[in-house]
Parts: structure tokens; C-alpha cells; sequence
């Protein structure tokens, strides 16, 4: 009976969601029309934070002091929910995003995603690879780099393997990668249900920067093994 309730008030609620959604790309354009880029930065995070508002829900949130505003990073997170972008987003504003090209099919999300410095993963022939390898290197340069290593949302709740596409990036610059652990969003929403299941609760922890200097010694394996422990160090799976 409770999943009945939650997946009515779940369709309403991603009704408002999106029309909600539609007003805010319809005032990003106007901002991006008038090069208001800082503008577009703080109405992405009013967005984000506005999301849970809508849904009910709100998220602890463990080691923002990690962060310093004057460094950039790569940040690297497990991945669940189409939530843990938002809740990325939320906290952490005008960084550019790396994650499948179909998020960018997704209606008014996709949007959104577009004007706030997403690079799409194509098809990885020899060019593409090159080309979205030199978008994420010049994004580096001024802004923070998200990467979900894991490349798509579990299906079982257990963070899964990681690929190389942060490693690539990372030795292609000089900066530290940022690990980030999101807890409860595979079980608010994954990626296999279509409800959102309003007891979760939910909490993030940024962990302490990693150096560039502490990773790069070592060999691809390596780097995967070291940052994968430090995100599962605080990760605890909830079932659905």
C-alpha cells in the first residue's frame, strides 16, 4: 500500500518537477543570452537546492570544509540516483559535469545540464576520445571537473568498478582529485524504480582532497583502488 502512495505522490511530484524545471532553463536562456554566467551559476544551485525542497527531503552534509574555494579538482563520486547530481550541484556550483551523452535526451534536465558546462561521453572511437579528453582538460583549467567513475547508476546498490576516464584526466593536468561518498540516494530513487521512497534519508561526505603528487607514482589499478577505498570508507548500502 505504501509503494502505491509513493509512486502517485512520485508522478505528481516529477509533474511539478519538471514544469518547475522548464521556468528555470526558460531564465538560464535569458542569463545566457545576456552572458550572465555567474548568474546562471546561482540560479543552477538555487535549482538544485529547490529540487529536495519540492521533494521533502534534505541531505547532512559531511566535509564541505574539504573544499577550498581557491583550488579546483576532480571530483569523483559513486553514483545511484539521478539525484546525486543534484545534490552535487547543491552544494558545489559552476563545475562542469563528464557523464553519459542520453542524459542530454532527458527532458528540461538535459537542459540544465547543458548550461552548466557538460561534456558528453560518445561513443569512445579514437577522435572522440581525443576530443572530450581536450574539453575536460580546458574545463579543468578554470572550474572543478564531476566524474561518476562507475559510468552508470548500480542496479544492487554496491558501488561497481570504476573506469579510467577520471585517470586519463587527471594525468593529463596538476590537479587533486576530490572524492565524494553519497549515501541513501540508491534507495530514494535507483535507477530500476520508478518511485521515490520518501523514508530514505540521505547524507554526503566530501572527503579530504587526494594530491596530485600522492597518485600520480602509482599505476592506473592503483589510483582506481585507492580512491574507490576512500569513497567506500564511508559508503553504506541501503536495499531497497
Amino acid at each position: 500500500m505504501r509503494q502505491k502512495i509513493y509512486a502517485i505522490i512520485s508522478f505528481l511530484l516529477f509533474v511539478i518537477l519538471y514544469c518547475y524545471s522548464a521556468i528555470i532553463v526558460l531564465i538560464i536562456l535569458i542569463f545566457a543570452w545576456l552572458y550572465m554566467k555567474r548568474a546562471i551559476g546561482i540560479l543552477s544551485q538555487f535549482w538544485a537546492k529547490s529540487v529536495f525542497f519540492i521533494i521533502g527531503k534534505r541531505f547532512t552534509l559531511h566535509g564541505k570544509e574539504n573544499i577550498n574555494k581557491e583550488c579546483r579538482y576532480i571530483l569523483v563520486a559513486n553514483h545511484a540516483s539521478l539525484f546525486d547530481i543534484v545534490a552535487i550541484m547543491s552544494f558545489y556550483p559552476g563545475i562542469s559535469w563528464f557523464g553519459h551523452e542520453r542524459l542530454l535526451k532527458i527532458p528540461v534536465f538535459g537542459k540544465i545540464l547543458e548550461m552548466t558546462d557538460y561534456v558528453p561521453f560518445k561513443e569512445p572511437t579514437v577522435k572522440n576520445t581525443r576530443h572530450m579528453l581536450e574539453q575536460l582538460v580546458q574545463k579543468s583549467k578554470s572550474q572543478t571537473v564531476a566524474i561518476f567513475p562507475e559510468g552508470t547508476r548500480t542496479l544492487s546498490g554496491e558501488i561497481n568498478g570504476f573506469y579510467k576516464g577520471f585517470i586519463y584526466l587527471f594525468r593529463s593536468t596538476q590537479i587533486a582529485i576530490l572524492p565524494v561518498t553519497l549515501n541513501g540516494f540508491y534507495k530514494l530513487k535507483p535507477k530500476n524504480r520508478s518511485y521515490i521512497d520518501f523514508d530514505t534519508k540521505l547524507n554526503v561526505v566530501i572527503h579530504k582532497p587526494i594530491s596530485n603528487e600522492k597518485l600520480m607514482k602509482l599505476t592506473d589499478p592503483e589510483i582506481i583502488e585507492t580512491v574507490k577505498a576512500v569513497i567506500e570508507s564511508a559508503y553504506v548500502i541501503k536495499k531497497v
